[in-house]
């Protein structure tokens, strides 16, 4: 009998694409590290959003072993098989089709009305996932222009604290120097925060398309 295709082939693909993201921040530690101090609040909070949204990318595809296993086990006129896990986004075929009686069929309406439901369920579950990922954007582009802001103000203190006037240059050099400190640091934010950011949009985006193919086979199927 025909059976549904396991989503096993998408679990893989998302696995192997971790470890290879994985693999390449390994490689790029120091650099990794250097930039994540530049502001660690912040970017602990993207890579927290990051790890939330590979574990919702995850679920969306672990949820459905358990509803192509009962698809595939389930036998028409063998009332002595039981499926230890009902399923949960085909509950309403699987209340229809429970006493297992005999021939059955559902009508077209009906089934319809399953498909319509199932798409609908499927779509919303992946919208906290959509979200991490225009959140990861967001918060890059947040630390963009907090150190940009960071940068200007204070490359005017540092101009409006030059003692242009004593005529030293070695001391206006010295202090030209200390000044820019803070310059630096507001730009080390701004490309940091940019750089997880969209390093993690990245990522949540290939993983929910792997989701979202696993769910369009699964329910055309």
């Amino acid at each position: 009998p025909y059976k549904l295709a396991s989503p096993v082939v998408y679990m893989w693909r998302m696995i192997i694409f971790v470890m290879i993201v994985a693999f390449i921040a390994v490689i790029l530690y120091e650099s990794v590290i250097d930039a994540f101090l530049a502001n660690p609040g912040l970017n602990g909070l993207i890579i927290a959003v990051l790890v939330i949204g590979i574990l919702l990318s995850f679920r969306h595809v672990i949820r459905l072993f358990p509803e192509v296993r009962w698809v595939n086990s389930f036998r028409v006129a063998e009332p002595g098989i039981e499926v230890s896990r009902p399923p949960t986004l085909l509950a309403p075929m699987a209340s229809l089709l429970g006493a297992r009686l005999g021939q059955m069929a559902i009508s077209t309406q009906t089934m319809r009305s399953i498909l319509d439901s199932i798409a609908m369920r499927l779509d919303e579950s992946r919208d906290l996932a959509r979200y991490m990922t225009g959140l990861l954007v967001f918060l890059g582009l947040l630390g963009t222009f907090w150190g940009l802001l960071l940068t200007v103000s204070s490359v005017a203190g540092t101009i409006q604290s030059l003692d242009i006037g004593s005529g030293d240059t070695g001391v206006i050099f010295e202090d030209l120097k200390a000044g820019l400190q803070a310059p630096l640091a507001g730009m080390g934010t701004a490309f940091s925060s940019s750089l997880f950011g969209l390093a993690g949009s990245l990522i949540l985006g290939f993983l929910d398309l792997q989701a979202g193919q696993a769910q369009n086979r699964f329910y055309n199927d």
